[in-house]
């Protein structure tokens, strides 16, 4: 498939919020599940992956495998995305409601992604 604007769109997207894993990486570690170990190197290491990634569907022989992993890391997310519902210290002080509608985001970040690998 080629490369159309939606797709320069989420590469912009993944490289931007990777990028945000190093100039602004509390908010990442504050979110971190308890139950995961090494906060630090998981949230340096999901940077590096959707830098990667995001790079890697400008490149038609990758665009594939960067939408492989991108599905990956994004159910991954999920993780963190329900833990954050626990609300409380869990919540990292972000609205309940905004808790809830990344749920369904997610889906649709995932569907975004297989769009383009099917």
């Amino acid at each position: 498939m080629e490369a159309t604007w939606d797709l320069y769109l989420m590469s912009v997207m993944y490289i931007f919020a990777g990028l945000m894993h190093f100039i602004k990486p509390q908010p990442y570690l504050r979110v971190m599940p308890r139950f995961l170990p090494a906060h630090k190197a998981l949230v340096f290491w999901s940077g590096i992956a959707e830098v990667l990634l995001g790079i890697g569907l400008l490149f038609p022989q990758k665009r594939n495998l960067s939408i492989i992993g991108i599905v990956a890391m994004l159910v991954v997310f999920f993780l963190v995305h329900f833990n954050m519902l626990r609300g409380g210290k869990h919540a990292a002080g972000v609205p309940m409601w905004i808790l809830i509608l990344r749920i369904p985001l997610q889906f649709l970040l995932i569907w975004w992604a297989v769009v383009y690998w099917i």
